[in-house]
């Protein structure tokens, strides 16, 4: 197959990581197909307006996925446990992906699972992601990104539009160190074995754009916005009765919990960013230099 005159398939694709997947891949000029719920959404009109090839598809359907799976080089996707189902619903919902795309006959797929997937952490939604990454390998050639934690689950306490002090607060100790990574840069990196999956020697890496505590994040955001910005450790008990999430971030307490390959990640994205870089970046919010 000459994967240039064949589309790159991506599902979920009007999401934070498939947008991230799409824009790498855009970016280097592949022709992509995105397969989405609703091909009228406002994301899927916005993907064609793009040049992006959308097919209706949903992955409680696997005829539908294995319709719109047919003649692509390469398919990215991930799940996601929100919703009424949990990880039950996830763990569907992989399978059918996985399935769907080996009777389509996709030579290659490369999946978004979590760091720490494969360890037995005993966390619901991470091992929900393993059991998906189990079958892929049974039935499909694959590639996992297993992404840290997400830089962007600190944006709503960093929009924060007041002037006084900025306090970020999570239910970690401040003096844990945390590894993170930018959706911009886990898109690069997927684009990157979508396109070339022998750039990676095993079948999986742990990506991690930085590391540091929670106190050093408030340090770091304050020296960068010019703003005085503390940590603040939460309770588990704001997590309320969500035990996957309290044991996620007990999880965050041992260490190391995430134990990225900070150099693979960096031959996989050369320019993948630190937190620092990160929120500079960040839209609506401006560096103070």
């Amino acid at each position: 197959m000459n994967d240039r005159q064949h589309p790159i398939a991506v599902i979920g694709a009007t999401g934070q990581q498939g947008s991230s997947v799409i824009e790498a891949l855009l970016e280097q000029q592949r022709a992509v197909r995105a397969l989405v719920r609703d091909p009228e959404s406002a994301g899927a009109r916005a993907l064609t307006a793009r040049g992006v090839e959308v097919v209706a598809a949903d992955q409680e359907d696997g005829g539908s996925l294995q319709r719109g799976l047919i003649d692509v080089s390469a398919l990215f996707f991930m799940t996601t446990f929100a919703g009424s189902d949990g990880t039950e619903g996830e763990v569907r919902r992989g399978l059918t992906v996985a399935d769907a795309a080996a009777r389509a006959g996709v030579p290659h797929v490369v999946y978004s699972s979590v760091g720490g997937a494969e360890r037995a952490t005993g966390i619901p939604h991470f091992e929900s992601k393993y059991e998906v990454e189990r079958r892929l390998s049974d039935v499909v050639p694959v590639k996992f990104v297993r992404p840290t934690f997400f830089m962007e689950n600190l944006a709503p306490q960093l929009a924060d539009a007041g002037s006084g002090e900025l306090v970020l607060r999570l239910p970690v100790a401040g003096d844990v160190p945390l590894q993170m990574i930018a959706v911009r840069d886990v898109g690069a990196a997927a684009a990157r074995l979508v396109i070339d999956p022998g750039a990676i020697d095993g079948d999986a890496v742990e990506l991690g754009g930085d590391e540091l505590t929670l106190t050093q994040v408030a340090e770091r955001t304050a020296e960068i916005l010019g703003r005085p910005t503390r940590y603040e450790e939460l309770p588990l008990e704001v997590l309320g009765d969500d035990e996957d999430l309290r044991a996620m971030f007990r999880w965050f307490g041992t260490v190391p919990a995430y134990q990225a390959d900070f150099g693979l990640t960096r031959r996989l994205v050369p320019e993948v960013r630190d937190f620092a870089s990160w929120v500079t970046a960040l839209s609506g919010v401006r560096a103070s230099a």
